[in-house]
């Protein structure tokens, strides 16, 4: 593949832990904010802290893991039938930009003084791209399929 393809794979692996970063820590903002509702001025706080961490870190790192992981498959020579294994990343992957979309809509709720869901929701949320990545990284390394 050469060292094209290598340096392709170090900016897919950085961009996926920077995203991931934000994919846990977002949801415990969420349960922090959630549990302090009634406090005006941490609100404002956790308010900055989440559109931050949206927009700076994680929009641009889930997009740059998007573009590489769709490059590295095209570089690959994934051309013909595409394994199992891929194809599960690729849904487990669709599952964590789901859960990216989600955060976002709670962002947008919490931002306009409507969210109304508990710190309790938020910890369980908080699992869900845990789970994902273990899924991705079995499929990745393992390659069960």
């Amino acid at each position: 593949m050469g060292e094209a393809y290598s340096w392709l794979k170090v900016v897919h692996v950085l961009a996926v832990i920077s995203w991931m970063a934000g994919l846990f820590y977002l949801p415990r903002l969420f349960v922090y904010h959630a549990e302090n509702i009634d406090k005006n001025e941490l609100v404002k706080v956790f308010a900055v802290m989440e559109r931050r961490l949206l927009k700076a870190i994680m929009r641009p790192a889930g997009l740059v893991s998007v573009v590489t992981g769709l490059w590295l498959i095209w570089v690959g020579s994934w051309f013909g039938p595409i394994p199992l294994w891929l194809w599960l990343k690729i849904v487990l992957v669709l599952g964590m930009l789901a859960f990216h979309g989600l955060l976002e809509a709670h962002v947008g709720r919490f931002r306009d003084g409507r969210e109304d869901s508990s710190g309790r929701y938020f910890r369980i949320m908080n699992e869900v791209p845990t789970l994902l990545l273990v899924g991705i990284v079995i499929l990745v390394i393992v390659k069960p399929f």
